[in-house]
């Protein structure tokens, strides 16, 4: 099954692709009033089955809930949620260890983060959780 995990941001929003359990960064893209319609071509290119959105704590949990059901109504796929907590500093340092640079890592870090978010969401899953 071919997931899409979302990192949700106000300005950049992160994407990642999960297929046979393995998940990888895909893209950032800029948060705009054509981001729903980005994801959709997105899923379409990659022939997505479901999507899982990263939830925050705070103050964006609003915005995310109506991302989503924004995106549930246009895509038809069914969309999850998985907890978010630390995964932008888990992404950071994931890119560090790989010898990413300071530029490239402010330019990858929503997508690092989405994967790191569908990682979550596949152990989550196969510990039956």
């Amino acid at each position: 099954m071919v997931i899409l995990g979302i990192d949700f941001g106000l300005k950049h929003v992160g994407l990642a692709i999960a297929d046979d359990g393995l998940a990888w960064p895909l893209a950032v893209v800029a948060n705009s009033p054509k981001l729903v319609d980005k994801i959709l071509t997105v899923c379409q290119k990659n022939k997505v089955e479901k999507i899982v959105v990263g939830m925050p704590d705070g103050k964006l949990v609003g915005e995310v809930k109506e991302f989503a059901r924004q995106l549930r109504e246009t895509a038809k796929l069914p969309i999850e949620f998985q907890d978010e907590t630390l995964t932008s500093r888990r992404a950071v340092g994931k890119m560090i260890a790989i010898g990413e640079k300071r530029k490239a890592r402010r330019e990858k870090q929503d997508a690092f983060a989405a994967a790191i978010i569908l990682e979550e969401y596949l152990e989550k899953g196969e510990k039956g959780v």
